[in-house]
């Protein structure tokens, strides 16, 4: 297994000066299609210092907690502490102007899920498929953008982070969950998982298998649903549907589980996000 320590300091920030709308260019760099005079300043990076976690775990709480009712097992009452924050490394997006972190995915190394034990994947789901993949398989989670910074902008910069972050450690797989909302009691969950499966499935030998399975026949009504924007781009890029769906009780979410290989990336997202961090 390869040894990811060094990237906490050797990922290269990137900036982006950018109006309140922004669209991805088909370059290597993000710029502004708004004529709004209001600038922000955002930058990519890892968290380096105490404080930069803390704000990271802090837009945490406020997004899953409060906005979204979770029931966040922590020990610190306003901020989303859990074991596995002690062995991840936080990717994080700042407004360089407010001095705010307003955007993190949690970034779970090979040789990090090795000295946790486990993925926190694992915790939901089966994962032995995807042992022969282990030194090569990066985790993310805990994804979440504040409020008002949620027009693109602050989700390309963690795309463009993330790839850097594969390039520079040469590492072939990423994982995680794309979490749907059960406020409805999990129909629209279980039809938008019929939606994606067929077309998105991944190879049988990579496929994973849900301790908490979510009941897909009897939860589904056939009503198309809206697939959210996030899924979306991750089915874009290339990733696969790996396994039905688990409930999280914590969140109140369906967890579908994803699997992205870099080499299966869409050539439009390779030349954007590859490119870019190069």
């Amino acid at each position: 297994m390869q040894d990811m320590s060094h990237s906490l300091h050797s990922l290269m920030p990137l900036t982006l000066e950018q109006p309140q709308t922004l669209r991805p260019a088909p370059q290597a760099s993000v710029h502004s299609a708004s004529t709004s005079s209001s600038k922000r300043q955002l930058r990519v990076h890892m968290a380096r210092t105490p404080w930069e976690l803390r704000a990271a775990q802090k837009l945490r709480w406020q997004v899953f907690a409060e906005e979204l009712g979770a029931r966040l097992e922590t020990p610190e009452w306003g901020v989303d502490i859990d074991r596995f924050d002690a062995f991840c490394e936080h990717l994080i997006v700042t407004d360089e102007a407010q001095g705010q972190v307003v955007g993190t995915y949690r970034i779970l190394s090979p040789r990090a899920a090795w000295k946790a034990g486990t993925y926190y994947s694992e915790n939901e789901f089966d994962l032995q498929r995807l042992a022969p993949l282990r030194p090569q398989l990066v985790e993310i989670g805990r994804s979440c953008i504040a409020p008002d910074y949620r027009t693109g902008a602050a989700i390309t910069l963690l795309w463009s982070g993330l790839a850097q972050y594969m390039n520079q450690g040469g590492y072939e797989h990423l994982v995680g969950c794309a979490s749907i909302s059960m406020a409805d009691g999990g129909h629209m969950a279980a039809n938008i998982y019929k939606q994606i499966r067929e077309q998105h499935a991944c190879p049988p030998e990579y496929r994973v298998f849900p301790h908490a399975p979510l009941p897909i026949e009897d939860l589904c009504t056939g009503q198309k649903a809206e697939v959210p924007p996030l899924i979306k781009g991750y089915l874009r890029a290339g990733a696969w549907v790996c396994g039905d769906p688990a409930w999280d009780p914590h969140f109140n979410t369906a967890d579908i589980p994803m699997l992205l290989p870099m080499h299966h990336m869409s050539a439009r997202y390779a030349r954007h996000f590859l490119d870019q961090s190069a």
